[in-house]
């Protein structure tokens, strides 16, 4: 497979793996009497005191009781779609750094944990899948934008040569790397696109029931117009994520692998030269292969990311605690990295079926993604979600 990438400033990249982080906690004391719960919302179960202690210093202190809305269910549900009623709860997460299977990274753009509240929304219970992409396609001939050859507007002094369609593949290394340049593990391979996601030759048949995948974020958001849907804001996204529970490390619980069982796919295995499927699937998986949430969600964490609404901004949590309790956020107005300030980024949830306690942990329940909204790659996706009634302006 051909390495095949424009300048880093230019590439069709799902760049998901660029965040500033704290070096790991070398302050923790030792081990310590047990905990008790924060304010009466929080519960360290499973937990050791000392890692009670690590998450209560981490921020898991400020997360204060969710208030689940109890009226009706609107109506019958459509066709694919499973109710999450409103409320009110604490946005954010904490930092995993020193936790069980916490991994390396602090994640500082989720915090602080802030109060937000939400209206009830039905969303998909799933992952969008290729049948139901390729449907979309049928019935309106769309393009992806991983199928159309980029412009010299879009991409100013790129090469003639690099402008041509294609996406972002992950490529296991031969041997261990050091895991601070992911261009190791990511080629851009042309004529890839949602119905040829392992490269040119590779189809979708027999793979119906699978996320879709290599599309770009307006790609989901047409998809989710056509179905009468929209793409989720982050607020509603994490708020149906934790299925009505208060401060949680996953949306099973505080445990990674609950009496050691997989409760989600991601990454096995020396990351990145080999996943090993120890969860079953080395790489993406169908959907429905792990259990739901407790709102009906299945594959909310890992197996592929799933693109939001909203701008990326790495301090909008900041500015949003400031003001006291969100209703019904929709994000800022614009995109900011100071990583890449050049790139309008929007957010992305859940993790992937790459994500790992030695590289990423983002499919813990209150960590952020992010991608360049025009990037596509084998492991980014969507769900869709709409309000009972037309939304709000």
């Amino acid at each position: 497979m051909r390495n095949h990438l424009l300048p880093a400033s230019k590439i069709l990249f799902a760049v998901l793996f660029l965040y500033h982080c704290r070096q790991p906690q070398s302050d923790l004391p030792n081990p310590a009497p047990a905990i008790p719960r924060a304010d009466g919302a929080v519960s360290c179960a499973g937990f050791s005191p000392a890692d009670s202690l690590r998450y209560l210093r981490g921020g898991g202190a400020d997360f204060k009781a969710t208030r689940v809305d109890t009226g009706a269910v609107p109506g019958a549900a459509p066709a694919g779609m499973v109710w999450v009623p409103g409320g009110e709860f604490s946005m954010g997460g904490v930092d995993p750094v020193g936790l069980p299977d916490g991994g390396a990274f602090g994640m500082e753009d989720a915090r602080p944990v802030h109060r937000v509240t939400v209206r009830g929304f039905w969303m998909d219970a799933t992952e969008v899948t290729n049948e139901q992409f390729a449907a979309f396609v049928k019935a309106t001939g769309y393009k992806t934008r991983a199928e159309r050859k980029p412009t010299q507007e879009e991409y100013p002094g790129a090469p003639e040569e690099n402008l041509v369609a294609g996406s972002v593949i992950f490529t296991p290394t031969a041997d261990v790397v050091p895991l601070d340049n992911f261009y190791q593990w990511w080629s851009f391979v042309p004529g890839t696109c949602w119905k040829h996601p392992a490269g040119p030759g590779s189809s979708i048949e027999s793979r119906e029931k699978y996320p879709v995948v290599h599309l770009a974020w307006e790609d989901a958001a047409a998809y989710a117009k056509w179905a009468g849907k929209r793409l989720p804001t982050e607020a509603e996204w994490e708020f149906a994520a934790r299925g009505g529970q208060t401060g949680q490390l996953y949306v099973w619980g505080n445990q990674f692998k609950p009496d050691g069982q997989w409760m989600a796919n991601v990454f096995q295995g020396v990351f990145p030269v080999k996943d090993d499927g120890r969860d079953g699937f080395p790489g993406i998986a169908p959907i429905r292969q792990f259990a739901p949430n407790a709102y009906g969600l299945y594959d909310i964490a890992g197996n592929v990311w799933e693109w939001c609404q909203d701008w990326y901004r790495y301090d909008y949590y900041a500015a949003t605690a400031a003001k006291g309790l969100a209703v019904n956020p929709a994000g800022p107005e614009q995109s900011f990295d100071p990583g890449e300030p050049h790139l309008k980024k929007k957010v992305q949830r859940g993790g992937s079926f790459l994500c790992t306690d030695q590289y990423c942990t983002r499919y813990m329940v209150g960590t952020r993604g992010k991608g360049d909204w025009r990037s596509t790659s084998d492991h980014v996706g969507f769900r869709c979600v709409k309000y009972p009634t037309e939304s709000p302006k």
